[in-house]
């Protein structure tokens, strides 16, 4: 069993262990993200309070919580790249940080949207949105770093560092609504509680972030293997010449 996993640590290894669960991840996306959101913007009846401008959280939720995900599985493989040198952690780490920051500015431009109807404006310095808006600086840091240095090892161990120490910015955006006075609402599904949604709600938008997931997990496996597949062909064309 443990081999299996042990190998997909390799460039070859990575190739034949992934094909499989790319496929399969790739139609667990297209099923759980149809679902979700056609479910949600089309069959959810309207929130009581919010109206239809309630149903961006099956964009928005799924975004945000993504944002801070790709953020901590690229921390993790920067960590593993900067004591292990594994030179897949850091392919699959650079390709967190691309998809990262996508979903990080989807996950501020879906609240501005939100906001505008709730709150009377696109945006406020309150804790959430302020440690969001860092977060994704952080992630145009490490893709502006990598592509800075020539070298690609030095480019790598400073981008490790920066992700290990950005990742403090994380409990902050998790808390931030509980320690500081913020227009921002408190989770409704993480915490110490039963989730405050309606069933009806509530299950369009679980399927809807499973779904952003799998795609997420596609997205860097298809990248990663196209990276080493691209590098093998470079290495084959130098042996050629």
């Amino acid at each position: 069993m443990w081999h299996r996993w042990i190998s997909l640590l390799s460039p070859k290894g990575f190739l034949r262990g992934t094909k499989f669960w790319a496929r399969v991840l790739g139609v667990l996306a297209i099923l759980l993200m149809g679902y979700g959101l056609f479910a949600g913007l089309f069959l959810v009846l309207a929130d009581y309070q919010q109206g239809d401008a309630f149903r961006i959280i099956y964009v928005h939720v799924p975004c945000a919580m993504l944002s801070m995900s790709l953020y901590f599985a690229m921390a993790l493989m920067s960590f593993s790249t900067y004591v292990w040198r594994l030179k897949i952690a850091d392919m699959l780490a650079a390709n967190c940080a691309i998809l990262g920051a996508v979903f990080a500015a989807l996950a501020l431009c879906t609240g501005a949207v939100w906001g505008k109807p709730m709150w009377g404006t696109w945006w406020v310095w309150d804790g959430r949105l302020t440690s969001e808006l860092v977060l994704f600086f952080l992630y145009l840091g490490v893709i502006a770093l990598r592509s800075a240095i020539a070298d690609a090892f030095k480019a790598s161990r400073a981008c490790a560092l920066l992700s290990i120490l950005g990742i403090v910015n994380l409990p902050i955006i998790h808390f931030s609504v509980n320690w500081w006075h913020t227009l921002h609402q408190k989770s409704t599904l993480l915490g110490l509680h039963t989730p405050t949604m309606a069933d009806s709600m509530l299950w369009p938008l679980l399927a809807s972030m499973a779904g952003f997931c799998c795609f997420a997990a596609w997205w860097v496996i298809q990248n990663t293997r196209a990276d080493i597949l691209s590098q093998q062909q470079a290495i084959d064309k130098r042996g050629c010449a």
